[in-house]
């Protein structure tokens, strides 16, 4: 059987177009090895932060936090003030990929889990996001990956086929209900791996 030929393209944003690490926030802060690895597994999670992507509001989360770990304020709290340190730049090789599927005419779209507030201060600095037709934002929708509510709403509100559509994202439960639902997917390692993908549908050059 012929797959459906790629006419649509949906990036996830974090560890796909730019690389994210709470440690590189926090490592600073924290002088000691052992108790980083406190902060980072349960103080500020990435379970915890998921719930702000999913829409949860931020003095809520951070008052919430502050009772349970009370001596872990300053963390807690730069967190809220500095979360984009977490964000240290492109993943390598991405955003040419980018630039290329757009000057080729392919339409290009995001599908973010990404806490409104956070998004806000994030996208004015990040002129690649203007190749995008659109960007579904967790936070914004009150909707997460790997909820397929999401999908569906991209789905309506980009004006595509899922069929028609290469779904990128480095994870694996986003990946799995992305394809129970019809769409097209790559399980994002790194950009090379990414553009030979890409190439063999015929969207770029190879």
């Amino acid at each position: 059987m012929t797959k459906t030929p790629v006419r649509n393209v949906a990036f996830d944003v974090g560890r796909v177009l730019f690389r994210w690490d709470m440690a590189l926030l926090f490592g600073p802060m924290v002088d000691d090895p052992a108790e980083l690895d406190y902060v980072l597994s349960h103080v500020v999670t990435e379970a915890w932060h998921f719930e702000h992507d999913a829409g949860r509001d931020l003095a809520e989360l951070v008052a919430e936090r502050k009772l349970l770990f009370p001596r872990h304020g300053a963390v807690i709290d730069a967190y809220a003030t500095r979360f984009l340190e977490s964000i240290p730049g492109p993943v390598p090789g991405s955003h040419e990929l980018v630039e290329e599927l757009d000057e080729r005419g392919v339409p290009l779209f995001a599908i973010t889990n990404f806490a409104d507030e956070f998004w806000a201060r994030f996208r004015p600095d990040q002129p690649v996001f203007d190749r995008f037709r659109d960007i579904v934002v967790s936070g914004t929708e009150k909707l997460a990956k790997p909820a397929p509510e999401i999908f569906e709403l991209a789905a309506r509100r980009f004006g595509i086929d899922p069929a028609e559509t290469l779904f990128i994202d480095d994870n694996d439960a986003n990946i799995a209900a992305a394809q129970r639902l019809g769409w097209q997917v790559h399980h994002f390692r790194d950009a090379p791996a990414l553009r030979d993908d890409l190439a063999r549908r015929g969207l770029i050059d190879g």
